[in-house]
């Protein structure tokens, strides 16, 4: 089950490089089906893993990366998901309306799955002919809705980001990717101060193999794979993601 968490983990970097969005999704799946970690914890994992290979893509691509609308999206998204992390998650009882916790966790994952797969089945063109200004106030609640999914879940919320990006702030697709990296990266990676802080106890050297396994697959994704295969891959994980949705609600609602 380790191979498959490691080369799943391989997988979920090739497709964060490609799109920007997408592959950070699988992280916490990974840790718990794959590697066994509980999932409380697991989404605690998940910001660091997502914010090392993020901040590295986007380094990467440091040419493509808008760095002031990026940054007004990332202000409030950062904050959120920071204040998620180190005073609403410690609090979460074991068990919530009857549901164990480990239990809702992966439920809601689980639709947030489905979601992130009809977004990114969308191709660039879908989104850039919907593209209409918007207030700044709508772009500061879309950055705190983001947050609080990263805070809660572990998800980089890239597959949120990257529309929000292209339709509210009018941003091309290719910086759209670049400039999704960054805003992952920071505040997947301030998010998980939240968990240090609280105490988390980091899981070695699991952890260390996973982060070099998601960021060999970016590397790959970033340097080598052609922009023209892109949309296809798109659709194919998209479809991918929201298979392994339903298999995952099945299995926990049972």
């Amino acid at each position: 089950m380790a191979l498959i968490g490691y080369l799943g983990a391989f997988l979920m970097g090739i497709t964060l490089g490609a799109m920007g969005s997408g592959g950070s999704i699988l992280t916490v799946p990974l840790l718990v089906y794959g590697l066994g970690v509980a999932p409380i914890v697991a989404t605690g994992y998940s910001l660091l893993i997502v914010g090392i290979t993020a901040l590295i893509g986007a380094v990467i691509q440091y040419r493509q990366v808008a760095i002031r609308s990026a940054t007004l999206f990332a202000i409030p998204s950062i904050i959120t998901t920071y204040a998620t992390r180190a005073y609403l998650v410690p609090k979460i009882p074991d068990y919530v309306w009857g549901v164990h916790r480990d239990t809702g966790i992966m439920v809601i994952f689980s639709v947030l799955m489905l979601v992130s797969a009809v977004m990114m089945y969308r191709t660039e063109s879908e989104y850039s002919s919907a593209s209409v200004s918007h207030p700044v106030a709508l772009i500061l609640v879309e950055g705190v809705g983001v947050g609080f999914i990263t805070g809660l879940l572990g998800a980089g919320g890239g597959f949120l980001i990257v529309p929000a990006l292209v339709l509210l702030m009018r941003i091309p697709m290719a910086m759209a990717v670049g400039s999704s990296l960054f805003i992952v990266a920071l505040k997947s990676l301030i998010g998980f101060m939240g968990d240090w802080q609280s105490g988390i106890v980091l899981e070695m050297p699991m952890l260390g193999y996973f982060i070099a396994c998601t960021v060999t697959g970016m590397g790959v994704s970033t340097l080598y794979l052609p922009a023209k295969l892109r949309v296809n891959r798109q659709r194919a994980f998209a479809m991918f993601t929201a298979s392994l949705a339903a298999v995952m609600m099945i299995k926990e609602l049972m």
